[in-house]
C-alpha cells in the first residue's frame, strides 16, 4: 500500500458508492493500467461530464481535472483490499479474460519460474511511465550472476572501528575538486567530484574500487589509475586559506559552463573569497532549485566553483586590478543578459561538436603548457 487510502463517494444522494480507478491503482502501486490488467473482471466505466461535475462539487477527488475518469464500485474494491480478489483476476488467474470459443493448447505448460521474494521478479510496465504524475513502481536493481559480498569499513561489532569512525567525523572537512579524464583499453572515463582531503577511512583506493564496481570497469586497469589521479590532485590542490581578518572584500568573478546530457548552463557571478559563510554546495543546491535542474548539475556546479576558487585563491594576491567597490547591490537592467543564467537545450549534432571542440582544446592546452589548470 502507498499513501492514505482513497475515499469513496456517491454520485446520487443515498446511491451506490464508487472509487476513482487510478487512485486505487496508485494506492496498490499498480499504475498505468496495471491495476485493470491484474483485475480484468472488475466492474468499471467512464464517468460522464455531469458525474465529473458532481465529483468536483463535493471535492471528493482532484481527479475531475483528468480527461477520462474510470469509476469502480466500492463493494468490489473493498473485497480486493480485504484480500478476496481471486474472482476478479479472470479465468485461471490470467491477466485478461478468456474470449468465447478460444481453445487452449494441448501442450503441457512450461514449468513456472519460482517466485523470488522482494522486488526482484516484479513486472514493471514499460513505456513512457516516467512522464506520468504517478509512475509505475520500479524494482530495486540487482546484480547479474552470483552475488558478491562487499566488505565495508563500518562494523557495529568492532569497537575500534567505531572509535576510528568518531575520530574521522571530528576532522575538518576540506573538499578538493577532482577531475578524471582517462582512456584505458579503449574505454574513456570522464568524471568530476569533490573529495574530502581530511578523510581517513574512505581512501582514494577505496573510492576507485567502488567507482569501478559501479561503472563495471575492469579493476586491474582502472583502479590504480583512478586512485593515483585522486591522490595526486588532492595533494597538489592546496587547502584554501581565508584572507586576513582586516580584509573584507576579495571578490572575484566565477564563470559556469556546465553540460549535463543535452542541457548546458552558462552563468557568471561574483564570489567573495574572504567570506567564510560562502559554501559552494549550498550555492549549487539553491541555484538548481531556482532553475529546476536535477541530475548531476549540483555536483558539477560545486566542482566548478571549488576548482575556480582554488585557482583564484592562489593568484588573488597577483591581481593588479581588483573589482571596484559595490555601492548598490542591484545591477543595471542592461547587464541582465551578461550576469543572468542561461539554460539551453542542445541537439545531438551540437553536443557532438561541443565534445570535439573540448577534446581539441584540451589537447592544445596540454601541448602548450606542461601542467594545466583543469578547472
Amino acid at each position: 500500500m502507498y499513501g492514505p487510502r482513497p475515499q469513496s463517494f456517491d454520485l446520487e444522494d443515498g446511491g451506490e458508492r464508487y472509487y476513482i480507478g487510478f487512485e486505487i491503482g496508485h494506492y496498490l502501486k499498480l499504475a498505468r493500467g496495471t491495476f485493470y490488467k491484474k483485475y480484468p473482471l472488475l466492474w468499471k466505466r467512464v464517468a460522464t461530464m455531469e458525474e465529473k461535475g458532481r465529483i468536483k462539487s463535493i471535492n471528493a477527488s482532484p481527479a475531475f481535472l483528468a480527461a477520462n475518469i474510470m469509476l469502480v464500485r466500492q463493494t468490489e474494491i473493498d473485497e480486493v483490499l480485504a484480500g478476496k480478489d481471486e474472482k476478479y483476476k479472470g479465468i485461471g488467474g490470467q491477466s485478461t479474460p478468456r474470449a468465447e470459443g478460444e481453445f487452449t493448447s494441448s501442450k503441457p505448460n512450461p514449468p513456472k519460474t519460482p517466485v523470488i521474494s522482494g522486488l526482484i521478479g516484479r513486472n514493471v510496465v514499460s513505456g513512457s511511465h516516467h512522464l506520468e504524475a504517478v509512475p509505475a513502481s520500479h524494482p530495486s536493481a540487482y546484480g547479474r550472476g552470483k552475488c558478491k559480498q562487499i566488505e565495508t569499513i563500518y562494523s557495529t561489532d568492532d569497537l575500534g572501528q567505531a572509535q576510528r569512525l568518531m575520530e574521522n567525523a571530528e576532522q575538518l572537512e576540506v573538499l578538493m575538486p577532482i577531475r578524471l579524464d582517462m582512456e584505458i583499453d579503449g574505454i574513456k572515463l570522464r568524471d568530476t567530484f569533490c573529495y574530502n582531503r581530511s578523510e581517513q577511512l574512505i581512501t582514494p583506493n577505496l573510492v576507485a574500487e567502488r567507482l569501478c564496481t559501479d561503472l563495471g570497469l575492469p579493476l586491474a586497469s582502472f583502479q590504480s589509475a583512478i586512485s593515483a589521479a585522486i591522490f595526486q590532485q588532492s595533494e597538489a590542490a592546496e587547502e584554501m586559506q581565508q584572507g586576513p581578518s582586516e580584509v573584507t572584500d576579495q571578490r572575484t568573478i566565477l564563470k559556469l559552463n556546465i553540460n549535463v546530457g543535452n542541457q548546458i548552463l552558462i552563468d557568471q557571478f561574483e564570489w567573495d573569497l574572504s567570506d567564510p559563510s560562502n559554501n559552494p554546495e549550498d550555492f549549487a543546491e539553491n541555484l538548481c532549485a531556482e532553475l529546476g535542474l536535477g541530475g548531476e548539475f549540483r555536483s558539477a556546479i560545486s566542482y566548478s566553483i571549488r576548482g575556480q576558487l582554488n585557482w583564484h585563491q592562489k593568484t588573488h594576491s597577483f591581481f593588479e586590478s581588483p573589482l571596484p567597490a559595490v555601492y548598490c547591490p542591484f545591477r543595471n537592467p542592461s547587464d541582465c543578459e551578461q550576469w543572468g543564467p542561461c539554460l539551453e537545450t542542445l541537439t545531438d549534432a551540437e553536443i557532438d561538436k561541443m565534445m570535439r571542440d573540448q577534446d581539441r582544446n584540451t589537447r592544445r592546452m596540454r601541448r602548450l603548457v606542461g601542467s594545466h589548470n583543469p578547472f
